[in-house]
């Protein structure tokens, strides 16, 4: 097996204990599918590769453009979609309107599915086609199978989805579009993930499940190094990052102390956690003080269908991303979620599916807590696009009021209709 130049090993974030590349697949064998391993680096030799001055000159814009500091080798080849480079809006009028000095929205539904789980995903089909895997399998909410079978469909890499049955329509749609094989659960997403797991230990499928294969981190981090990178390598203050699995938020801590040891940026900025209140897991373990390896799953249902988890299976990694920052996790109500689509979207005019939208309420409600200062520069990961869920996004702006007029195509019928507006 190829690998990276720089990769120093694997870690437990159990046990600590460290292992080649080549000794393990996934997890630690002594913990188990708990023992969700971190990809180390020698950050010295990829200080020498990864500089400022390089970065200026690559003109190669997407996640690949970090190449020096991902667990892939130097020649790797990489699908051919445009995965990474998505813009960051500076967004004056919602800086203003929850009262903090600087707001920006990184805009992840500009991805080739849509969300940002195409960054981990383009990495689970370089890694499965280092390994010659003939299959690719992943459980899902709907967005990170959508991102799988995107991604394979682009490098023509065959793939098994497990995904509730009662996902939003629009996600199931891209998957069969893509020409997957699609499994509909029955179930809940801890059913499908189940499912899966036990699938591909059955049949030797490569597994991309998050909180499991300790390689989707290393994709998901790419997200804050651009954001830093778009910043002038000047880091925000605090980061706010919607919350299921768990993987998400642990790659953004993990592009956060990569950038640090590279010495591109000074500091690293306040991670915040945001979770629906009926998907809120790693809220009660933070607000309790629990050990989320010990604390039992909860029973989630939100509208986020993208942040529904039972048990969050990167919730070690996620964790830490929050504590190690002297950030915090909050809960939000859907309502809130529902009202902050709209309000994101007239604000800067990025358009997120729930989700997204739950990370700019949970700025709202950190300024509220007084978490956040008026001085304070934020960023906002929007996941994933407002059309994963049109269903989501007609309920909230039906609740702000908006309805489209209808009018005769005379302009008698349409003065009539603006002046009745």
């Amino acid at each position: 097996m190829t690998t990276a130049t720089h990769v120093t090993g694997l870690t437990c974030v159990v046990c600590a204990k460290t292992y080649s590349p080549d000794e393990v697949d996934y997890v630690c064998p002594d913990h188990g599918d708990e023992g969700i391993l971190d990809v180390g680096y020698n950050y010295e030799a990829v200080a020498s590769n990864l500089t400022k001055k390089a970065l200026e000159a690559d003109r190669d814009q997407t996640m690949w453009r970090y190449r020096a500091v991902l667990p892939i080798a130097p020649d790797a080849p990489v699908p051919p979609l445009t995965v990474g480079g998505t813009p960051l809006y500076d967004a004056p009028r919602l800086a203003g309107a929850v009262g903090v000095g600087g707001l920006w929205v990184k805009d992840e539904g500009r991805q080739p599915t849509a969300s940002l789980k195409d960054r981990a995903s383009a990495m689970a089909v370089v890694k499965a086609q280092e390994r010659g895997a003939s299959i690719v399998t992943t459980a899902s909410t709907g967005n990170a199978a959508a991102a799988l079978s995107g991604l394979a469909a682009s490098v023509g890499q065959a793939n098994v989805i497990f995904v509730p049955a009662s996902a939003p329509e629009a996600k199931i749609a891209q998957l069969l579009a893509y020409g997957s094989t699609v499994a509909l659960v029955d179930g809940s997403y801890t059913d499908a993930f189940e499912l899966c797991m036990a699938a591909a230990a059955e049949y030797g499928w490569y597994n991309r499940n998050t909180g499991y294969n300790p390689y989707m981190t290393e994709g998901k981090k790419t997200v804050a190094l651009e954001i830093y990178e778009q910043l002038g390598w000047e880091a925000p203050d605090a980061i706010f990052v919607s919350v299921g699995d768990g993987s998400i938020i642990g790659g953004v801590h993990k592009g956060a102390k990569d950038a640090l040891a590279l010495g591109l940026v000074d500091h690293t900025p306040r991670i915040f956690g945001i979770q629906a209140a009926g998907s809120d897991f790693l809220v009660q373990a933070y607000e309790g003080g629990e050990d989320v390896l010990t604390k039992p799953p909860i029973a989630a249902n939100t509208v986020a269908d993208s942040i529904s988890a039972d048990l969050p299976r990167d919730r070690v990694k996620a964790m830490a991303a929050v504590r190690d920052t002297g950030g915090a996790y909050l809960r939000v109500s859907d309502d809130e979620i529902l009202a902050a689509i709209p309000t994101l979207a007239r604000g800067s005019g990025v358009f997120a599916e729930p989700a997204g939208a739950a990370a700019y309420a949970g700025v709202v409600k950190a300024v509220d807590r007084n978490l956040i200062d008026s001085h304070d520069k934020v960023v906002v990961i929007a996941t994933g696009s407002g059309l994963k869920d049109v269903a989501s996004a007609m309920k909230a702006v039906g609740a702000t009021g908006t309805t489209p007029m209808r009018v005769a195509p005379t302009l008698d019928s349409l003065r009539e209709a603006l002046a009745n507006n």
